[in-house]
């Protein structure tokens, strides 16, 4: 374990090899029953009691909850005692802030300073694995005929987090695709990352329904201190519904194309969701593309030029025709043979 020191300084030096285990478990978690530490750490419930007493001795705030076996969280408090992360977590996470942009209203700004933190007070064996990777990665700007999605304000996507973690009850504000507003309350299950965007999946409790909700049109977002138990989620992965959910979403402009290659190639040429790319044979596709953005369909449609054959929503016909004659003129332009220049005298 290598730790980030906070106001305690380097006392983890002075903690055994099962009490940084246990102090890692702790982090992981909202909460632990007691039965479940001693599990994982392989020891007694009452060697667990032992080092969760010497951990509070040593200024680490962790209380105790209820329940048939007792259990344990590490609280937040005023001292932050040293974040424990092993090699590979300290190399992720740099990773991750050399990247994280995504979607998340000011977050460059904010994961290149967290990293410059983080490489400040790492071991001098990780600092430089970390410094290698951030020297060899070089996050791609926006491709500039792309329009940038909404973006996400990052204390409504932490709030968010929180709600997820805790299987706590949340209230929101939220904004339709129609533009009308109003108070929702939500059993948050998960927030998964969909193309350029964040969405929030969580069951609603006055619809009495799962429901998908961009996390971009949520404002306000206050946790109720009402923890429930999860609800078993009607499929095995989150992000695979997600998915599923917004492939039936209403959208201004729809496009059905037939292709003669198969689905998995249709779908990496198109960046179509798993959900909107059907195989008709081996050889053979049907997608169906759909967004608020013309532009959006026509650069799916170009990755799969030239042998498509398309039915679709007729309004989508008059910007597929602009967007086609300036991608004539633009071949004229380069084809047209230009006026000699003139010599200079």
């Amino acid at each position: 374990m290598s730790p980030i020191p906070g106001n305690l300084g380097n006392m983890s030096h002075d903690l055994p090899a099962r009490m940084l285990r246990l102090l890692s478990l702790l982090q992981t978690r909202r909460s632990w029953a007691g039965n479940e530490l001693a599990e994982r750490l392989g020891v007694t419930l009452r060697t667990v009691r032992r080092d969760i007493e010497r951990l509070r001795e040593m200024g680490y705030p962790v209380d105790a909850t209820t329940g048939q076996a007792g259990g344990y969280r590490l609280a937040s408090g005023t001292a932050m005692p040293p974040l424990l992360l092993d090699d590979d977590e300290a190399v992720a996470i740099a990773v991750a802030l050399r990247t994280a942009s995504s979607g998340v209203t000011g977050m460059e700004e904010t994961a290149l300073r967290a990293l410059a933190k983080l490489q400040q007070v790492l071991p001098t064996r990780l600092r430089h694995r970390v410094t290698a990777v951030t020297a060899a990665t070089a996050p791609m700007a926006p491709l500039p005929w792309i329009a940038p999605g909404p973006r996400t304000d990052p204390a409504v996507l932490a709030t968010l987090t929180a709600a997820c973690r805790d299987q706590e009850v949340i209230g929101f504000d939220y904004r339709t695709r129609s533009g009308s507003s109003g108070r929702r309350r939500s059993e948050p299950h998960s927030l998964v990352y969909v193309t350029d965007r964040w969405y929030l999946l969580g069951y609603d409790l006055h619809h009495a329904d799962w429901r998908v909700y961009r996390a971009d049109r949520i404002t306000d977002p206050i946790p109720t201190c009402h923890r429930v138990t999860p609800r078993e989620l009607p499929a095995t992965d989150p992000a695979a519904y997600v998915a599923a959910r917004l492939a039936t979403a209403p959208t201004r402009y729809r496009l059905q194309v037939n292709v003669p290659i198969d689905a998995a190639t249709a779908a990496a040429r198109a960046y179509a969701l798993p959900d909107r790319v059907h195989a008709v044979d081996d050889h053979t596709s049907c997608l169906d593309l759909s967004s608020d953005n013309a532009r959006d369909i026509a650069a799916q449609l170009l990755g799969l030029a030239p042998d498509a054959t398309v039915t679709g929503t007729p309004t989508l016909a008059p910007h597929l025709e602009q967007l086609g004659q300036f991608l004539i003129d633009a071949a004229h332009a380069i084809t047209t043979p230009s006026a000699e220049p003139t010599a200079a005298t």
